[in-house]
């Protein structure tokens, strides 16, 4: 290549790029393409040739970096610069209304309520972080405070800017956290499952898992083939006062916000903006499973702030699930990992919102004789949440006779146990601990995302690591060596390094983690967090009594018992002191434990108005962290409420009860104590 000039060449690289971006925005966010895919490979090649002779002046935010970094053994967690909230469900106008006057009750009758309604985008929350306008990271929605890092991947999609558009002369943010929906559209899904289906692998259920399978790809470059896209619905840090007015900056930066929302005032003008959503959204080349509406002003919002996980100031509306007519072909029993037998029932495959079901869930014995569903009906069935397939009744005009009513089996299918249903009980159970089916199930849940989160070791490999007696407990894994990975189909030398560093990594899971990943009964993600919490190792909490445990809050006598059983099985005993061994954590940080003795601990507290510094929802975080319970209304149970500015109702009756009013000085006093 000729030789230029230092200033010619930096010139012709930045023409290049913003002649790129421009492209790349009016095909992948306006959908407005102005040059042919061949006229854009041909900037797009000049650029990278221009890079090649000059890589000095190589730029992370140059179009061409799209696709870096190389392959990632595993994703690591970041925290979330704020909580990315999940919304509350409602179904109907009336649930509608219901939030409104929620919404109202906390401010004065003559107070401007706004609402911003948009489509819910069915796809995988993602929160983007640019420093100077610059992206920087990109983290998906987690457990909402902390998620895992995927900026690689997420800088493979088109539809997000590397670099914000920022008009001539006007300021660019320091800080901006952009959350979002990663999405995959129907065509490209519909592609996706075709090229799998000729190379036989099995096929995405539907554009959702489609797209979460995509984003979390080691490799970049598989996530670029994907052809996913992106819609950004608000801001964290950097938010305008108005989410409308955030809308509207996110639009001016370069990114693709939904074109369909709009602001009113009243939940009829809400509920008609629903409806007309309902008529159109098969009309979209993406899926939408409902309607998003938010308090407009952030102010309110604050206010308003959020009860656990879900924002009091929005709500989604979620469509009815879509019905379809099969037939029930048979009823097989599938043993759990606590041992449990549930049945299913094997359908005639039909198509139902968007995937090919041919299974779906018949929970129980009680389940099943209820609504008298044999082998052989024909059933109506639908999408539980548009999630799991579910028999909604039985279409008995069409029997002829010929169906033949299930007949629970009194054996384990797996080891031929006899199998015992408690009384009060509607679960029939294996009592054989050391059924095979357990033991899969258990490995199952073991590295699943929210237990130890080892990537790369599903169910397949699970199973074939069982099937070649190189595993029978979650111990065994963190003995597994690179030649035994190998005898694996479909293992190579590169997926067993990164399994093996997988399974290595996943030693940093916390306590709470490991305690959830041993599957104990009726101990999910939450109540592990609370007993690791609470009593910061497992020496301790394999010491505490019955009582203790049950006068725990959200523990109770069911939770107690279950984990006093389960310590109390040598088998478990063993596993624990193996799991210790190989290094996996049995203790809290010094930090993350609870202290009983705490002036909040136990006690039930309730926040109203708007506080000085603090947001309600970081207000609430603090005490949760100490062991509090947040509540939304005040009672005669209510112990304290932290009060700030027009703080309402609450405060009124917080005052008629004699409950104690903090002001946000002494609670920041007491909680800090």
């Amino acid at each position: 290549m000729e030789a230029l000039n230092k200033e010619m060449v930096i010139s012709e690289i930045e023409k290049l790029r913003n002649e790129i971006r421009h492209h790349e925005y009016l095909y992948y966010v306006l959908d407005t393409p102005k040059i042919t895919d061949a006229e854009y490979d041909v900037l797009t090649l000049k650029l990278r040739e221009l890079e090649a002779c000059y890589p000095e002046f190589i730029t992370n935010d140059s179009p061409t970096r799209r696709v870096g970094g190389g392959v990632s053994s595993s994703f690591t967690e970041v925290q979330h610069l704020s909580p990315l909230l999940s919304l509350g469900n409602v179904f109907s106008l009336r649930e509608l209304e219901d939030f409104e006057r929620r919404v109202h009750s906390e401010f004065t009758p003559e107070t401007l309520i706004e609402y911003v309604v948009e489509p819910k985008i069915d796809g995988l929350a993602c929160s983007l972080i640019y420093e100077k306008g610059q992206l920087v990271r990109a983290a998906t929605r987690g457990d909402g405070v902390v998620g895992e890092d995927v900026t690689h991947n997420v800088r493979t999609i088109k539809s997000i800017p590397l670099k914000l558009r920022v008009a001539p002369g006007a300021e660019i943010p320091e800080l901006l956290d952009v959350r979002g929906e990663v999405y995959m559209p129907r065509v490209a899904f519909m592609r996706l499952n075709a090229e799998r289906a000729d190379k036989g692998e099995a096929e995405f259920a539907n554009p959702r898992n489609a797209a979460a399978g995509s984003l979390r790809q080691l490799n970049p470059e598989v996530t670029a083939a994907r052809s996913l896209g992106f819609f950004a619905y608000a801001v964290g840090t950097g938010a305008k006062p108005y989410h409308a007015e955030s809308l509207a900056m996110l639009t001016a930066y370069g990114f693709r916000v939904s074109e369909n929302w709009q602001k009113v005032q009243t939940i009829s003008e809400v509920w008609h903006l629903i409806e007309l959503h309902d008529k159109k959204r098969r009309e979209l080349a993406y899926d939408t499973d409902g309607v998003v509406v938010k308090i407009n002003s952030v102010e309110q919002q604050k206010t308003l702030g959020a009860t656990g996980k879900d924002p009091r100031w929005a709500v989604a509306f979620k469509f009815p699930p879509e019905q379809a007519e099969t037939t029930v072909k048979d009823i097989i029993i599938q043993v759990g990992r606590t041992g449990v037998l549930t049945p299913a029932a094997v359908l005639e495959p039909v198509r139902l919102s968007g995937s090919t079901i041919s299974r779906a869930t018949l929970h129980n014995e009680d389940f099943i004789k209820e609504k008298d569903i044999r082998i052989g009906d024909h059933v109506i069935i639908n999408k539980a949440g548009e999630i799991i397939p579910e028999v909604i009744r039985v279409v008995t005009e069409k029997r002829n006779g010929q169906e033949q009513p299930f007949i629970m089996p009194s054996q384990c299918p797996e080891c031929e146990w006899e199998v015992e249903r408690k009384p009060g009980e509607v679960a029939v159970r294996c009592s054989n601990p050391h059924c095979p089916a357990l033991g899969r199930e258990g490995l199952i849940h073991f590295v699943s995302r929210d237990a130890m989160n080892i990537d790369g070791c599903g169910p397949a490999v699970i199973n074939q690591l069982i099937a070649k007696g190189l595993v029978k407990d979650p111990a065994d894994l963190y003995m597994l060596t690179k030649v035994e990975l190998l005898q694996l189909e479909r293992m190579g030398e590169k997926s067993a390094d990164n399994l093996l560093a997988a399974i290595e990594e996943s030693k940093s899971r916390t306590f709470d983690k490991v305690l959830f990943a041993l599957g104990i009964r009726h101990v999910g993600a939450k109540v592990a967090r609370i007993l690791a919490r609470r009593f910061g190792s497992i020496a301790k909490l394999k010491a505490a009594q019955m009582e203790e445990l049950s006068s725990i809050d959200d523990i109770g006598p069911k939770i107690a018992e279950s984990v006093v059983s389960y310590f109390a099985v040598p088998l478990h005993e063993d596993l624990v002191q193996r799991l210790s061994e190989m290094g996996l954590n049995f203790m809290m940080p010094e930090t993350e434990i609870i202290d009983i003795n705490h002036v909040f601990y136990g006690k039930t507290m309730v926040f109203t108005g708007t506080l000085p510094t603090l947001d309600r929802t970081t207000a609430q975080n603090m005490a949760l962290a100490v062991g509090a319970k947040v509540a939304s209304s005040v009672s005669k149970k209510t112990d304290y409420v932290v009060a700030g500015r027009e703080a309402g109702s609450k405060l009124v009756k917080a005052e008629e009860l004699g409950v104690k009013v903090l002001s946000e000085q002494e609670f920041l006093a007491l909680v800090q104590e």
